[in-house]
């Protein structure tokens, strides 16, 4: 008889258990399953792209910009801002203060926006969530631009904060935009600068290369020292605004095998920079508290050393 009992309450449990895995799964197909990084972009399907970055129609605000920064940005300086950045704590804040703080800057490289930075910000995080992509990216499309705190603390002006960057130490490549402009940098034609492979030698990898100053290469190191995400976001903040390389194929004779895979990276996150910028502004204080915890996910320390 203890037997019996045993066995019958060993099927009831067994019944119990089996229907409430069948629950879950039900509840598990209700979820919108998360798609992988490399997956194809949804959001910009219908968007005209031919009318992005078109810089042979910029304002001269923008033309300006771009003429200051290619004459300015040599390797004399490049090495002198990294040897002041390692050397200095320009301010301590939270992401969400640092976001708030850049809305006071509009980017004068951009053409194809007018937003401030936090709305811009959004505007690519939330593109990303609604894509379904990892929450990690979602994350790194929130702060790919809060490098540019860079103009508040001790930068010369907007030419070594924004802007498309490019490798300096070597020859200034036709992919560049308006790549004549680079006739008045000191280090074109340069005997060593001024050649195709310059300082650099093919196969090096990304990480010896120097790329121009500015609020990618600062966020970057802000990021990997201060947070737990991935090296697929770490590339996205490095490179995104690396246009000769990830759209123009320019410099790939300097990739290593690992460049490799964080190129694929880079592109699948840049649709969500650029084409999200012609989405509806979105509402910070709606959007903050799931972001709030995001922030909270990837950043073990709440205030961040800048």
């Amino acid at each position: 008889m203890t037997i019996s009992v045993q066995e019958d309450r060993d099927g009831q449990a067994l019944e119990s258990l089996s229907d409430n895995i069948d629950a879950v799964n039900i509840l598990k197909g209700q979820i919108k399953k998360e798609k992988a990084m490399h997956e194809a972009s949804e959001f910009d399907a219908n968007k005209d792209k031919t009318q992005f970055r078109q810089y042979e129609d910029a304002c001269d605000r923008v033309k300006n910009f771009y003429r200051e920064q290619h004459e300015k940005q040599t390797v004399a300086y490049n090495l002198k801002a990294r040897n002041d950045f390692k050397f200095k704590t320009r301010a301590e804040m939270t992401i969400w203060e640092a976001m708030e703080k850049l809305n006071t800057l509009i980017d004068e490289s951009d053409p194809d926006t007018s937003l401030s930075q936090i709305e811009h910000l959004l505007q690519s995080a939330e593109a990303i969530r609604r894509d379904g992509k990892p929450r990690w990216m979602q994350l790194t499309g929130l702060i790919h631009d809060l490098g540019k705190l860079l103009f508040f603390y001790g930068a010369e002006g907007q030419w070594d904060v924004v802007g498309d960057t490019f490798p300096v130490g070597c020859a200034f490549d036709k992919g560049i935009i308006y790549p004549d402009t680079f006739k008045n940098n000191p280090d074109h034609g340069h005997e060593v600068y001024g050649t195709k492979n310059g300082i650099y030698t093919p196969g090096c990898g990304m990480d010896n290369i120097m790329l121009s100053w500015g609020h990618d290469e600062y966020l970057y190191h802000i990021v990997k020292d201060q947070s737990t995400l991935p090296a697929e976001a770490l590339a996205m903040i490095r490179y995104h605004s690396f246009y000769p390389w990830h759209s123009a194929d320019a410099y790939t004779e300097f990739m290593d095998e690992h460049d490799h895979k964080m190129l694929e990276a880079v592109k699948a996150f840049n649709p969500y920079d650029l084409y999200s910028k012609s989405d509806d502004v979105p509402n910070a204080e709606v959007l903050k508290p799931y972001y709030l915890e995001l922030i909270d996910e990837f950043f073990p320390n709440k205030v961040i050393k800048w």
